[in-house]
């Protein structure tokens, strides 16, 4: 599998969305990652629905949605709606894990769960075998251009190894601090797609940025 790398939108410049949208579909981009945060699950607040259909109307590529708030399956079926290809909840915002998955994939998307820097792999042994994706975080949620967490490179190896065994086409996605050293060690660790933001919106040539972030194949 070729390695994904899904820019994420929350760091573009808001005055121009749609330029960078644009630079984000003529790129070697394969998703856009869409941050939703609701200032209870994460202390900040991001774009919501009006802002994601406005992306989807330009994106020529899935957008990959990212929900960091609480009580997130009473808006599953207003994501489908609105235009997400990939729907990933926190493990830690959902009580019933598994219906939550469930109700996902029945609304038309693929399913992922995401677990922030204290939560171990392990928790999702039991319903691996139902995912399409797992996300994991290497930043504490909720702002862009933190500092990488040296652990996560470990989770990412021991979730390779769940991985094998469990669901062999399961894809492994880190967000937080992706550069190219730490990329390239996140790669070799076990990733299959890389969540970049400030990494890329703040380069200089962020296509040439894009490019080369792509080109860190295991």
């Amino acid at each position: 599998m070729s390695l994904i790398i899904s820019p994420s939108v929350l760091s573009c410049d808001f005055a121009n969305v749609q330029r960078d949208v644009e630079m984000i579909n003529n790129s070697d981009a394969d998703w856009f990652h869409i941050d939703i945060m609701d200032g209870v699950f994460v202390p900040n607040i991001s774009f919501g629905f009006p802002v994601m259909k406005a992306i989807k109307r330009h994106a020529k590529k899935p957008l990959d949605v990212h929900l960091m708030i609480d009580n997130p399956d009473q808006y599953i079926e207003d994501f489908a709606s609105a235009g997400a290809d990939i729907l990933t909840v926190h493990f830690e915002a959902c009580t019933h894990l598994h219906r939550t998955i469930n109700a996902i994939r029945e609304a038309g998307m693929k399913a992922g769960v995401a677990i922030n820097p204290h939560t171990s792999v392990t928790v999702l042994e039991e319903v691996l075998d139902s995912l399409d994706l797992v996300l994991i975080m290497s930043v504490n949620p909720g702002f862009g251009g933190q500092k990488f967490i040296e652990s996560s490179i470990g989770k990412v190896a021991k979730l390779r190894e769940m991985k094998t065994n469990l669901n062999p086409d399961l894809i492994i996605e880190v967000d937080g601090g992706v550069n190219l050293e730490t990329g390239n060690r996140l790669v070799e660790a076990g990733a299959s797609a890389l969540v970049a933001g400030s990494f890329v919106f703040k380069s200089e040539e962020p296509i040439n940025t894009i490019k080369a972030l792509k080109g860190l194949q295991s």
